[in-house]
């Protein structure tokens, strides 16, 4: 299973970016969920979102919640994080991860998640 990330940057603060997560090797259909965490610099890896592919619902960190979209799109396998209003307490590192739902773990746990891409860096500039 391949899970590569890209569409991140540097933006200033008030601005947008679009994650993507394009995902190989398994069926998209396998997947119990694909999530966003994210990691900042000297801090542990955070949830920021999630949406389970049995029926689109969704689930965000209250950090984010109302300013960022966790969608996905089936037939090129790929889930999407559109980051609006960003602030420079958003700065990390971003991972996409896919969970087969086969752990014990809540939605918002890293434990969950069973495949994890290399990261996309977004910077938030004041």
């Amino acid at each position: 299973v391949q899970v590569v990330e890209s569409g991140g940057g540097l933006v200033q603060s008030g601005g947008s970016l679009r994650l993507s997560c394009a995902t190989s090797g398994r069926a998209f259909s396998s997947y119990y969920a694909m999530g966003w965490f994210r990691q900042a610099p000297g801090e542990g890896r955070e949830f920021v979102a999630t949406i389970m592919l049995s029926d689109g619902n969704t689930h965000y960190a209250d950090s984010v919640r109302d300013r960022f979209t966790i969608s996905k799109d089936s037939a090129k396998k790929e889930v999407y994080l559109q980051m609006n209003s960003l602030k420079p307490e958003d700065t990390a590192v971003y991972y996409c991860a896919l969970s087969l739902g086969l752990r014990i773990a809540t939605i918002r746990d890293e434990s969950l998640y069973d495949y994890w891409g290399q990261g996309t860096q977004v910077t938030v500039s004041t």
